[in-house]
């Protein structure tokens, strides 16, 4: 890098020396990582960073350090999988946003611990739950889209805004006829329905979750169970819908009652119907726009929240004809 073009800054360090290493990562991981994505040379000298680079990659990394700086000073914490949500968000010009998402708090768990949008994605999709009656949220694993629906839906029945929540599942690898598997219902359908009790557990106690599905405060069955029923008062999660058939969309949908609310979830790259069958989820997306109180919200890989890998993979992926 010795183009004259190049130019160096130097950025003052305000954070205070225990969180220095916040900022660094282990072993300077976190500056490597600047590094890379930003194709430039940073050299640590006591309180401040010098940045060497070109015109716009030094100032493309500088807002990366400066946006660290307000985390770590407002939450005292950040790590490399903050990292990498935050650069994409500085690719967009959209750092500002970022920590407007972090600010809301969307719940908390059973401990006190603060609920909120890790991503800009998932800013989006809350807002446009709250806005609407029915919400429909598409992306792929990892984005946090099922755990939020039900962290909101706990929330609004926390607040008395509704009386019962129900959470449901398309079994699609036991043809939705469950009758041959041991045990009573609930067993039956607990390896579906593991993600949805994941979360319920961290807004309740897994304690208080048992007592709600015994009194039907929390309902959780396959999606063939809501056959036939109006559900008033009530948040209604339907889950991985890519693997709903038009018909069973259509059931799920015209469930909604009075003061209810719906959130439709799905990932169309992981559809496990046969061929032949159209997702339920594909066929409202294509049918369903420009009606009031329906939103859609398009998760991306910006937007997952897992280990920084499962970003590659799917970037991988979907850069060679998808799934």
């Amino acid at each position: 890098m010795e183009d004259v073009s190049l130019r160096t800054e130097r950025v003052t360090l305000d954070i205070d020396n225990k969180d220095y290493s916040l900022l660094t990562g282990v072993e300077e991981e976190n500056l490597k990582r600047i590094e890379k994505a930003c194709d430039v040379e940073l050299y640590v000298k006591d309180t401040s960073i010098a940045i060497k680079g070109t015109d716009d990659a030094v100032e493309k990394a500088v807002r990366i350090i400066n946006t660290i700086q307000r985390i770590i000073i407002k939450y005292s914490k950040f790590n490399k999988y903050d990292l990498e949500l935050l650069v994409d968000a500085v690719n967009r010009n959209a750092e500002d946003k970022l920590l407007e998402a972090l600010d809301t708090i969307i719940a908390r768990t059973y401990t006190g611990k603060p609920i909120r949008a890790m991503t800009l994605g998932q800013k989006v999709f809350i807002d446009k739950v709250k806005a609407n009656d029915l919400t429909f949220a598409v992306g792929p694993a990892g984005t946090g889209k099922t755990y939020l629906a039900v962290v909101y839906a706990v929330e609004l029945l926390k607040k008395g805004q509704i009386k019962k929540i129900i959470l449901t599942r398309p079994a699609v690898e036991a043809g939705e006829n469950l009758g041959f598997l041991p045990g009573d219902l609930k067993e039956k359908v607990d390896p579906y329905l593991r993600p949805l009790y994941d979360a319920l557990d961290d807004m309740l106690s897994s304690e208080k979750t048992l007592r709600y599905i015994e009194n039907n405060t929390i309902e959780i069955a396959p999606l063939a169970y809501m056959r036939g029923r109006t559900l008033d008062d009530a948040m209604i999660i339907l889950d991985e819908a890519q693997n709903t058939t038009k018909a069973q969309m259509i059931m799920f949908l015209t469930r909604l009652g009075r003061n209810s609310k719906m959130i439709v979830t799905g990932d169309l790259t992981q559809v496990d119907l046969h061929p032949k069958q159209e997702s339920g989820l594909k066929t409202s997306i294509d049918r369903l726009q420009d009606i009031d109180n329906i939103a859609f919200v398009k998760l991306t890989n910006s937007d997952v929240v897992r280990h920084p890998l499962v970003i590659e993979i799917l970037k991988r992926f979907e850069n060679n004809g998808g799934m």
